[in-house]
C-alpha cells in the first residue's frame, strides 16, 4: 500500500513506519495553523481538515494528516501552541510542572477517496520538576516543534505519565485513529 503521511513529525513517522513499509513523509507548506476561536477540540480538528483541504492532488492509496494541541492548565478553552524559542519554552514547562492537563490529537485518514477524521484528547500528568530536570529538558532541544514544549517519547517521558485516553493521541494520532490504521494495515 502506497502511503503518505503529509507530516514533518517524526514521532508521527516512527508510529507509522512499522505498519507501512511504503510510508511516503513530507509535510506541507503554507497552512494556515493559526488557530480559530473556540474549544481545543475544534482547534485541533480545524487545522487538521485545514491540512487536508491543501493536499495537491495525488495518486497515493492512502493520506494521513494530524494535529496535535495542548489545553492550557490555567484555562482549558485554550490551547498551548509550540514554543517558538527557548524562553518560550521554559515558560511553557514551567507552567505544566506540577499539573495536569489535556493532550489533543485530531486525525484525518483519506481512504478510497473519502476523508474520515477523528478527534481525541489524554491526559497527562508532570510531577514538579526540578530546576535542573527544566534545564535538561530544555538543553535536550526536545521542545523545538513540539506542541507544549516537550515529546513524551522523549525526555519528557522520564517524568511525564499518562492519566487517561491513548498514548498514540498524546504522540500525535487519535486513538480511534491509530486503531483504524493498523487494522488497515493487518489486512495489507
Amino acid at each position: 500500500m502506497d502511503v503518505w503521511l503529509a507530516s514533518n513529525s517524526q514521532r508521527r513517522f516512527a508510529l507509522l513506519d512499522p505498519l507501512f513499509p511504503n510510508l511516503h513523509h513530507e509535510g506541507l507548506d503554507g497552512v494556515d495553523e493559526t488557530p480559530p476561536t473556540g474549544t481545543v477540540e475544534h482547534q485541533v480538528l480545524t487545522i487538521c481538515r485545514r491540512k487536508s483541504e491543501a493536499l495537491p492532488e495525488t495518486n497515493h492509496e492512502l493520506v494521513i494528516v494530524a494535529d496535535t494541541m495542548l489545553s492550557d492548565p490555567d484555562d482549558h478553552s485554550l490551547s498551548m501552541g509550540k514554543p517558538r524559542d527557548r524562553t518560550h519554552a521554559a515558560i511553557m514547562l514551567h507552567r505544566l510542572s506540577g499539573r495536569l492537563h489535556q493532550v489533543w490529537s485530531a486525525t484525518g485518514v483519506r481512504w478510497n477517496g473519502t476523508w474520515h477524521f477523528w478527534c481525541e484528547a489524554s491526559v497527562v500528568s508532570i510531577p514538579e520538576l526540578s530546576v535542573e530536570q527544566l534545564d535538561g529538558l530544555l538543553t535536550s532541544d526536545s521542545w523545538i516543534g513540539k506542541a507544549g514544549g516537550y515529546d513524551l517519547h522523549g525526555p519528557m517521558g522520564e517524568h511525564a505519565r499518562l492519566v487517561e485516553g491513548a498514548e498514540s493521541t498524546v504522540l500525535g494520532f487519535a486513538g480511534e485513529a491509530m486503531a483504524f490504521l493498523e487494522a488497515l494495515a493487518s489486512t495489507r
